[in-house]
């Protein structure tokens, strides 16, 4: 079997789950599932990034240790994961010393072989949301563009990766689309910036600025800086310190899904790195963007930040998936409000996929018809197969959006067929029409798989046992 290995970002648990990493659960789940489809052997991982400033000061704040207060917010994680349907067959977890650590341990060890490590003392501007040094160009009125805040300048000796060494390999890399970044415009952003000129970059912090760490080999007296032992998770989950069977058959990554905002990580020091430790590079990057809501930025001083279980306790795991892989353009910037979600659910769902099964299996049930895909009619077998290949198209290039948009357009043609055949009324066409219908159901089951599991799974049933069962409420009634 083809091998096909998709990750999500590592999320940071200084917080509980929020919506925007939620979607990037949900794009990466959709890409397995229909590579899955595809008769691939899919190695679909998350995790939970739980060292660092940030979560050292979170948990004293919340009076807890480091390791008891990731422990709970790993947790929600993972009972996001289950809300959700998420399909990944790994998780891994920057604190797991078995797991993890010996990989961070061994990339380091051949960064250091190859002359890449060296100790300095240095001067910069730290930004603890970011968890990263920050040049002064990438500030904006002396505020960090992401976390609207003033870095604290920091003076310390530590330990220094060569990232400048490999500026043009790097650049070569995404310049062929070696490694390709999608969209294009973050393509372009990222050979920018390294059209600047890299930097060679901190790698850990002292012991006395931070302890909550994996200590640097051969020095306890550094801590290796989070992004260091957060990139690495994607091989340490393979087992890279013992190059065991996974990594052997896995790596590289065919995508990273990642936001906006840590793309220079993974497609500059990331790249950077693997380079140095001569391992393959990934094959995608594939981006998305930020969610506002109703026109302004999520954030928590404005108390408008959207709780992914809230939704998912009131609309469902799979109207959730829907609303926004649907809403949202995969790449770009979006935006969430209770009345989009609401007019989505109730137009698309509730009227238009469940209203279309609901008719369908009653029809069924009332004349005793039991699905027959042989008795299907050529013209709507013709049709059905457009939308396929229209909707496969768009899956391949990412576009989620304009997949779900061509399997709605489906729906629309066959509630029009159902207007215009009237199969309800006793004519001869009466039992060919409503195989027809059940045709259409069992091939929107499938093309909706890799978009909402379980409502594919449940019109997969109803088709079988000719059971009628509400598929999408009316919002009133949630």
């Amino acid at each position: 079997m083809d091998k096909f290995y998709i990750t999500t970002s590592i999320v940071y648990t200084n917080g509980p789950p929020h919506v925007g990493f939620a979607i990037e659960l949900v794009q990466a789940d959709v890409i397995a599932r229909f590579n899955r489809k595809k008769g691939k052997q899919v190695f679909f991982l998350t995790g939970t990034d739980e060292h660092g400033l940030k979560i050292e000061k979170k948990a004293k704040e919340e009076g807890e240790s480091p390791q008891k207060f990731v422990d709970g917010i790993t947790s929600e994680y993972k009972e996001l994961l289950k809300s959700l349907n998420i399909s990944n067959n790994s998780f891994i977890r920057t604190t797991d010393q078995k797991r993890h650590w010996p990989s961070v341990r061994k990339i380091w060890e051949k960064l250091k072989d190859n002359g890449d490590i060296y100790k300095k003392e240095y001067r910069g501007f730290y930004c603890t949301g970011c968890e990263a040094f920050l040049r002064k160009k990438d500030l904006e009125n002396d505020k960090c563009l992401y976390h609207d805040c003033v870095p604290e300048e920091i003076k310390e000796e530590n330990y220094f990766f060569r990232l400048s060494r490999y500026q043009e390999k790097i650049k070569e890399a995404i310049t062929t689309e070696k490694v390709r970044i999608i969209p294009q415009e973050r393509k372009r952003e990222t050979l920018s910036f390294i059209e600047e000129g890299l930097e060679d970059i901190s790698i850990s912090r002292s012991k006395e600025t931070l302890q909550w760490g994996i200590p640097v080999p051969g020095d306890e007296s550094q801590v290796l800086y989070v992004w260091l032992d957060a990139l690495s998770n994607y091989i340490s989950a393979l087992n890279y310190a013992e190059e065991g069977e996974d990594f052997k058959k896995f790596w590289p990554a065919d995508v990273h899904c990642v936001g906006k905002d840590i793309l220079r990580f993974h497609s500059v020091m990331w790249i950077g790195m693997l380079l140095s430790a001569e391992l393959s590079l990934p094959k995608n990057i594939l981006v998305h963007g930020f969610i506002g809501v109703e026109g302004k930025r999520m954030s928590k001083s404005l108390g408008n930040v959207v709780d992914p279980f809230d939704l998912v306790s009131r609309y469902g795991g799979d109207s959730f998936r829907y609303f926004f892989l649907r809403e949202i353009p995969t790449t770009k910037d979006g935006d969430f409000s209770e009345k989009r979600i609401k007019e989505r659910y109730n137009t698309d769902l509730a009227d238009g996929l469940g209203n279309l099964t609901s008719r369908t299996i009653a029809l069924a049930e009332r004349k005793k018809i039991s699905f027959e895909p042989s008795a299907v009619s050529h013209d709507v077998i013709k049709k059905i197969e457009e939308s396929k290949k229209e909707s496969t198209a768009f899956l391949e290039e990412f576009k989620f959006n304009e997949a779900l948009n061509s399997i709605w357009n489906l729906i629309h043609f066959t509630d029009r067929y159902v207007e215009e055949k009237k199969p309800w009324e006793s004519n001869e066409d009466s039992i060919q029409v409503i195989q027809n219908l059940l045709f259409v159901l069992s091939s929107l089951s499938e093309m909706l798989y890799p978009f909402m599991p379980e409502t594919s799974e449940k019109i997969k049933k109803q088709i079988k046992e000719r059971r009628k069962d509400t598929l999408f409420p009316k919002t009133k009634d949630i």
